[in-house]
């Protein structure tokens, strides 16, 4: 690519010298602390063992890691029963401690102890209004009542693609957009004089549906796109920080989305052949995200029964999700073990915690799933999004998009659009999760799983999310819009 210039990456590399042996630290005693939630215990343990003259590196990371898992919990359950009680006093304002205790019993309130006092996570009230039907009631009696503009968006546009959609899997309404994505690096976080490294989100060139790629700017004279076929693809820059200002990194970009609709007979499904690489890859388990539980065996088996056909068996699975799993702002993906099993015990989860669900179930019924993320563009609803993608033998891979649910109307194609079809307005940044960066990233993930907002860090550690911000400007091209 013209103007691609070689950066230095400026790795860093942890070397413990002086010791005459290495040995690897027992972490499961802080591991068992951070889980019955005695953080400060954890971290003084932490200390003690960072102290030993023969720790090995791989010691050193493990410590470093559990004492940023402290960190990232902290950081997601931040308000105290008072905020909590403030919070929901101008619905409840005679609120009770057994209201309290029941809606925490039955994970509607989402909480945990931390040093023998609770902590509910940041978002819990607010998804209290999403979870508890009363509690909707309630709060819809204090406050008018709102259009949802992006709901009503979605079925006028999705409306129109199932009308211009003259055979499966057409490319139709095409949308023009520029996109401005910035990521500002807050200051004296990074030592002056040291560079700091971030990877930005790029789009795809590899997906039919995102087409016309095409850069138009970068604040920084030097950096590396990645290659077309990198899982999770971005653009790496760097900088060098200096005292009292923020770093801030930003691109410009062009891209064109399709929308894509296939309305399909199970008829049209071909049996798969079950010895090529991609079925084998995409109907296995991959831990931690992908495991095929005895609960998510006995639950995908209930939920499809006697059916064979991959099609009807997607639709049942997908069905059930929307009857049973309510959207909700999640925690950080970094801080839950397994992503589908959360999603389970909590009855909630965001869009691609309700898509690992999704494909943990499909996968575990033989049918070919994958990941496909990042950002829905919609003028009405700007925001982070994950959905997927199903293989069906005769078709190819099919658009599926679990938490935008089926839609409120009465036409069948519309209805269930989001199963087998996909708006305009997307942004594909991630062909699969959980994947590297490029060029690799030293230190530990923000998020391990999922590349939207981007990743930074220092020579001496990762940034997390509370050291920068992200924000993104669209302007949009087609008069449709």
């Amino acid at each position: 690519m013209k103007n691609l210039l070689l950066l230095s990456l400026g790795l860093t590399v942890l070397i413990c010298t002086g010791f005459q042996s290495q040995s690897p630290v027992n972490t499961k005693p802080v591991s068992q602390m951070i889980k019955a939630g005695k953080f400060t215990e954890a971290e003084s343990l932490i200390k003690s063992l960072a102290k030993k003259s023969n720790l090995s590196a791989s010691s050193v990371r493990q410590l470093d890691s559990l004492k940023d898992q402290i960190h990232r919990i902290r950081r997601d359950f931040t308000l105290t029963k008072l905020q909590v009680r403030e919070q929901l006093s101008k619905y409840y304002p005679n609120l009770t401690e057994g209201q309290l205790s029941a809606w925490e019993k039955s994970k509607k309130l989402e909480v945990r102890l931390i040093d023998n006092q609770k902590r509910y996570f940041s978002s819990a009230v607010s998804n209290l209004f999403l979870l508890d039907k009363e509690a909707q009631k309630v709060r819809e009696q204090k406050d008018s009542s709102s259009v949802d503009s992006l709901t009503i968006f979605k079925i006028s546009h999705t409306s129109s693609i199932v009308k211009e959609t003259q055979y499966p899997g057409q490319l139709t309404e095409p949308r023009e957009m520029i996109l401005n994505f910035t990521l500002t690096v807050k200051p004296d976080v990074v030592r002056a004089g040291q560079t700091i490294r971030c990877w930005l989100p790029f789009p795809r060139e590899d997906m039919p549906r995102q087409t016309d790629v095409q850069m138009l700017g970068c604040n920084h004279s030097k950096y590396i796109i990645a290659p077309k076929d990198i899982a999770q693809r971005t653009i790496y820059m760097e900088q060098t920080a200096q005292t009292g200002q923020p770093a801030i990194f930003n691109v410009r970009f062009k891209i064109k989305s399709h929308a894509q609709y296939f309305n399909l007979d199970p008829k049209d499904i071909k049996p798969y052949d079950t010895t090529s690489e991609l079925y084998r890859t995409n109907t296995s388990e991959r831990a931690p995200q992908i495991v095929f539980s005895k609960r998510i065996r006995d639950l995908s088996n209930a939920i499809v029964g006697e059916e064979k056909n991959p099609l009807i068996k997607t639709q049942k699975i997908y069905t059930w999700i929307n009857d049973h799993i309510t959207w909700a702002s999640a925690l950080e993906y970094s801080i839950v073990p397994c992503i589908p099993e959360y999603v389970l015990d909590n009855k909630h989860g965001d869009c691609g915690m309700q898509t690992l669900l999704f494909m943990t179930m499909a996968r575990y019924q033989g049918i070919p799933a994958r990941w496909q993320t990042g950002w829905m563009l919609h003028p009405t609803g700007i925001s982070l999004h994950d959905w997927s993608e199903v293989y069906f033998e005769g078709i190819g891979w099919v658009p599926l998009d679990q938490s935008f649910n089926l839609q409120n109307s009465n036409i069948p194609g519309v209805r269930n659009f989001y199963i087998t079809g996909i708006d305009s307005y997307r942004l594909i940044i991630n062909k699969d999760y959980g994947q590297k960066l490029y060029p690799p990233k030293t230190f530990p993930r923000s998020e391990p799983v999922d590349f939207q907002r981007g990743e930074v860090e220092g020579p001496e550690g990762n940034l997390y999310f509370d050291k920068w911000s992200w924000k993104m400007n669209i302007e949009y091209l087609n008069s449709k819009n």
